[in-house]
């Protein structure tokens, strides 16, 4: 059996797709660094990640982002909107976006009520009395919910000490929380959940060999462009970077074949007239402030 014809969430898993989902990202009043992790994620896993999207805490923008980017790539995560307010629509949109309703998540709710802290503004809040407060805590254990699938394929918890769910939407939609510090958390306790279905199952990532070289991007051009051919069947991808304002560029290579890499280690230092290095500042010239010391 082809992985092709696999459900979503059994599927090999190669690439990756993240959707922040945010007015106050767009609008410059929160910076987004969600992204900037689950990239360093995927490469410390082997997964590429293809591709990463802000957009608007808006119904259409998200159903449309998050319907593509299921089809196209095998493991998706979007990050905020699942909050207590109005403007929290993730769930919502995304189970639109899949012909779902939204239903309480009886597990999460418990869960909820276990390990939440009772907010200091909040003093004569009660779990079990209807009320505005309760009606927006809620909003957060209210996941799409797909009738014909378990429940267990649908939300997993993967920290005893969180009771935050990661929804699982059409196989590969992972839909997190927006606050750092959770995403992150979430993100961390799912890799052994991820791991089976990796390229490398060890959980070996992508390696990224780093080149400093004297001459200028023009010069090295011809010999990349021909590495970067001969190399691309192997999934090793040749990179090149100018550092504006230092004599020095850089080179790279990136890919998960370590034994090639290792191969290519003296063949690239000679054509670029340069040497690997593990920082892209290793062989720059003391600055003129250095030198008067």
């Amino acid at each position: 059996m082809t992985s092709s014809v696999l459900p979503k969430n059994k599927r090999t898993i190669h690439t990756a797709a993240c959707l922040i989902i945010g007015d106050e990202v767009l609008g410059g009043k929160t910076i987004d660094t969600n992204s900037a992790f689950f990239a360093k994620y995927c490469f410390s896993l082997g997964i590429q990640l293809k591709r990463i999207e802000v957009i608007a805490d808006d119904e259409s923008e998200i159903i449309e982002a998050v319907q593509r980017m299921s089809d196209r790539y095998d493991f998706v995560v979007t990050s905020g909107g699942i909050g207590p307010t109005h403007d929290d629509i993730t769930y919502e949109s995304i189970a639109k976006a899949f012909g779902l309703k939204l239903k309480l998540h009886q597990a999460a709710f418990e869960r909820m009520k276990q390990l939440s802290k009772p907010h200091p503004m909040q003093p004569n809040f009660d779990w079990d009395t209807p009320s505005p407060s309760l009606t927006a805590k809620l909003r957060m254990v209210e996941i799409p919910h797909d009738e014909a699938l378990p429940l267990e394929e649908q939300a997993i918890f993967v920290a005893d000490d969180m009771w935050v769910p990661i929804a699982i939407v059409n196989g590969n939609v992972h839909i997190l929380p927006g606050v750092p510090r959770l995403f992150e958390r979430l993100l961390e306790h799912l890799k052994p959940n991820l791991l089976p279905r990796l390229v490398n199952p060890e959980g070996k990532g992508i390696y990224r060999y780093l080149f400093s070289t004297p001459l200028p991007e023009s010069t090295v051009a011809p010999y990349l462009t021909e590495l970067a051919t001969r190399v691309a069947s192997k999934n090793v991808k040749v990179g090149s970077y100018p550092r504006w304002g230092n004599k020095r560029n850089t080179v790279t290579l990136v890919g998960t074949d370590k034994e090639l890499m290792d191969s290519l280690i003296s063949e690239v230092e000679q054509n670029v007239e340069g040497k690997k290095v593990t920082r892209e500042d290793e062989l720059d010239p003391p600055s003129d402030t250095e030198e008067g010391k």
